[in-house]
C-alpha cells in the first residue's frame, strides 16, 4: 500500500470532541493536536496529551465514551499463516490443530500484538480443575498402602465406586477431551501420535471402570481381587490425564518463551514516528510512514525506519546491528538503520525502506525462517516417530496377552493394567518435540546476543566447531565502555589526573565521557571547578580545571595545542596491543 493509499483509507473518520486523556472538551477546529485510532479521530487540548494517547491508545479510548471496536468478522479474522512446531510442512490460514500430531498450530510470523495464547489459557484451566478432582482420587487409591483397614471399608462400601466415578468423570471427559479429539483425528489420516496412545490408554481404563460400576456382575471372576470386588481404574485415568495436562501446560509455556527473542527484536523498532509535513510536525503510527517521508529524530529516540540523515548530526548507537560498542557519528547523507538508538544529537531523516523492507524486519524474518528449518537430527527423529506409535500399540497388546496367559491372578486385571501402562509411558512427545524446541531456543537466544543462524543445520554443525575466526576487532564487547586503567607520566597521581579529566568530561557528550565520569564517581572524587571549556568535535576537549589547563582527546588534538605526546607512545602501544582505546591527557602542558 502506498502512502497516498493509506491516507485515503482514513478519509472519513469518526470525530471525537473530548480529549480522551484529560477529559476536557475540545473544539476540533482549534484543537492543539489530533490522532486517529480504529477509524476514530481524537482531538487533544495539548501535544502532551496526544503523545500519551499515541503511546497507549487502548488505555484512553473508553474515556470519551466511544464504544470499542466490534468483534472480528470473517473479513477481519486472523488470516495469518499458522504452522505446526513439530511439522513445519503443515501450514494453514488461521489457527487449528496439526493433522499429523494433533498439536495446536502457532503463527508463523510473531507479532508484538499477539495476546495470551488461548490454548495455554484453556489447558491451564483444565489442569487446575483436574488437580482438584484427581487429588482426592489419588488419596483413595493410595489408602490401601497407608491405612489398609480404612481402605478395606472404603472399597467395600457400595458408594465408593460412585464417589470415584463422580470425581474421575470431569477429569476424563472435560479435562481430557482435547486428547480424545486429537487421538480420534489421528486415525483418519492414519498418523498415530502421542494423543492416540493417551486416548486409548485412559479411555480403556475409564470405560472398564464405568462398566464395573454400572453392571459389576458381568466382570469375570478372573478380573476380581481377593475381596471379590471388580477393580476400578478411575484413579489411573484421572491422574494420567492430569499429568499429561501438566506436560501440555509446561510445553506451551516453553513454546511461547521461545518466541520471546523474536518479540524482543520486534520491540527494538518504535511504534510511532514524528513526521514533518506541510501542516507541521506530528506523531504518527509507524505503519503510516511512507518512503520519502521526512522524520524528526530527537535525542534518546530510536530510529523508526531505514533512511539517511537530511539535516543535523549526532551519535547513533548501532551496536544492535554491528556490535560496535561506541556510537557512530552521523552527518548529512549518512545511512540510518531502524531500531538503532539516537544519542544526544537531533536531526531530520528521510525514510527509504519501511515495513518488511527494513534491515530489522529482514533480521526478524531470518530468525523465524531459521527456527522453522529442520535439522538433520530432526529428520531422523521423525523417521523413528513414524514407526514408534504402531510399535508401542503392538507391544501393549503383546504385554496384555502374556499377562493374561501366564500372569498371576487376577491375570486379566494385570493384563489390562500392563497394556495401559505401556501405552501411557511410551508417549513420543519428547522424541518429536525436543529437536524443534532446542532449535527455536538456540536461534532465539543467538538473535538476542547478536548471532544469526541461516538454518538449523548450521546450528547443529556449530557443536563440532573448535576454532572461531573473527573478521574485525571491537565487535565482541560488553556494549558499554569502561575505564580500565589510568597511567601518568611526569608527576601527579592517577586519582588527581582522573578527577581533573572527569570534571571536563561531565560537560562533554562524547561516548567515552560517561565511562570516565563513572570511574571517578566510583572512587568518590569531587567535581572540580571548570572554566574556559571548549570542545573540538571528534578530536577532544579542553579547559581550566582547578586553575590548571587540561587538554584531553586524540594525539592530533594535543599537537594542535602545542603539546608533544611522544612520552606517551610506549604506554599507548601497550594498551592498544591489549585491545584498549587510549585517551591522552595533558595538564599544564
Amino acid at each position: 500500500m502506498t502512502t497516498s493509499d493509506k491516507h485515503q483509507h482514513h478519509h472519513d473518520p469518526v470525530l471525537s470532541t473530548s480529549d480522551p486523556v484529560c477529559g476536557m472538551t475540545v473544539d476540533p477546529k482549534t484543537a492543539a493536536a489530533a490522532a486517529e485510532h480504529d477509524g476514530i479521530r481524537y482531538h487533544f487540548c495539548s501535544v502532551g496529551c496526544q503523545k500519551r494517547f499515541v503511546a497507549d491508545p487502548q488505555r484512553y479510548v473508553k474515556a470519551v465514551g466511544v464504544p470499542p471496536p466490534a468483534p472480528a468478522s470473517p473479513a477481519t479474522a486472523d488470516h495469518r499463516l499458522y504452522t505446526c512446531p513439530m511439522h513445519p510442512d503443515v501450514q494453514q490460514k488461521g489457527p487449528g490443530s496439526c493433522p499429523k500430531c494433533g498439536m495446536a498450530l502457532e503463527p508463523k510470523e510473531v507479532s508484538l500484538d499477539d495476546g495470551p495464547d488461548p490454548e495455554l489459557v484453556a489447558m491451564t484451566r483444565r489442569f487446575w480443575v483436574s488437580v482438584c478432582f484427581a487429588l482426592p482420587l489419588l488419596v483413595i487409591g493410595m489408602s490401601g498402602m497407608i491405612l489398609p483397614a480404612l481402605a478395606h471399608r472404603l472399597h467395600g462400601s457400595p458408594g465408593a465406586a460412585w464417589l470415584q466415578f463422580a470425581l474421575a468423570t470431569p477429569v476424563v471427559l472435560w479435562g481430557g477431551w482435547p486428547f480424545f479429539v486429537r487421538g480420534w483425528r489421528s486415525l483418519h489420516p492414519l498418523h498415530p501420535n502421542m494423543f492416540t496412545l493417551i486416548a486409548i490408554g485412559t479411555g480403556v481404563a475409564y470405560v472398564f471402570s464405568l462398566v464395573a460400576t454400572l453392571v459389576p456382575d458381568i466382570i469375570p471372576a478372573s478380573f476380581r481381587g481377593n475381596g471379590g470386588e471388580p477393580p476400578l481404574y478411575y484413579e489411573a485415568a484421572a491422574v494420567i490425564i492430569t499429568l499429561v495436562l501438566l506436560g501440555q501446560v509446561l510445553e506451551l509455556r516453553a513454546r511461547r518463551a521461545t518466541s520471546g527473542a523474536v518479540r524482543a527484536l520486534l520491540a527494538l523498532a518504535p511504534k510511532t514516528a514524528r513526521r514533518l509535513g506541510p501542516d507541521g510536525e506530528r506523531d504518527i503510527p509507524i505503519t503510516d510512514v511512507g518512503v520519502g517521508d521526512r522524520l524528526r529524530i530527537r535525542p534518546g529516540e530510536k530510529i523508526p525506519v531505514d533512511g539517511v540523515v537530511e539535516d543535523g548530526r549526532g551519535p547513533v548507537d548501532e551496536s544492535m546491528v554491528t556490535g560496535e560498542s561506541l556510537p557512530v557519528a552521523k552527518d548529512a547523507a549518512d545511512p540510518l538503520t531502524a531500531g538503532t538508538m539516537n544519542g544526544t544529537g537531533s536531526f531530520v531523516m528521510r525514510a527509504e525502506r519501511i515495513g518488511d523492507d527494513t534491515l530489522l524486519a529482514r533480521i526478524v524474518r531470518m530468525v523465524i525462517d531459521a527456527q522453522r528449518t529442520r535439522a538433520p537430527m530432526q529428520r531422523m527423529a521423525d523417521a523413528v516417530a513414524a514407526w514408534f506409535v504402531p510399535a508401542v500399540v503392538i507391544i501393549a497388546l503383546l504385554s496384555a496377552a502374556i499377562w493374561a496367559t501366564v500372569g498371576p491372578e487376577p491375570r486379566f486385571s494385570y493384563a489390562l493394567l500392563s497394556a495401559i501402562a505401556v501405552l501411557i509411558v511410551a508417549c513420543p512427545c519428547a522424541l518429536g518435540l525436543a529437536t524443534p524446541m532446542s532449535i527455536m531456543v538456540g536461534t532465539g537466544r543467538g538473535a538476542r546476543a547478536g548471532v544469526l543462524f541461516r538454518d538449523a543445520a548450521a546450528l547443529e554443525r556449530l557443536a563440532r566447531v573448535d576454532t572461531l575466526v573473527l573478521d574485525k576487532t571491537g565487535t565482541l564487547t560488553e556494549g558499554k565502555p569502561r575505564l580500565v586503567a589510568v597511567e601518568t607520566v611526569g608527576g601527579g597521581t592517577a586519582d588527581e589526573l582522573l578527577g581533573r579529566v572527569a570534571a571536563l568530561e561531565r560537560r562533554s557528550e562524547h561516548p567515552l565521557a560517561g565511562a570516565i565520569v563513572a570511574a571517578a564517581e566510583a572512587k568518590g572524587l569531587a567535581d572540580l571547578l571548570v572554566e574556559d571549556f571548549a570542545s573540538a568535535t571528534g578530536r577532544g576537549i579542553s579547559g581550566r580545571v582547578g586553575g590548571l589547563a587540561v587538554v584531553t582527546g586524540s594525539r592530533s588534538h594535543l599537537e594542535d595545542k602545542g603539546i608533544d605526546p611522544a612520552p606517551l607512545d610506549a604506554i599507548i602501544d601497550r594498551l592498544r596491543a591489549d585491545g584498549h582505546s587510549a585517551v591522552l591527557v595533558a595538564v599544564d602542558g
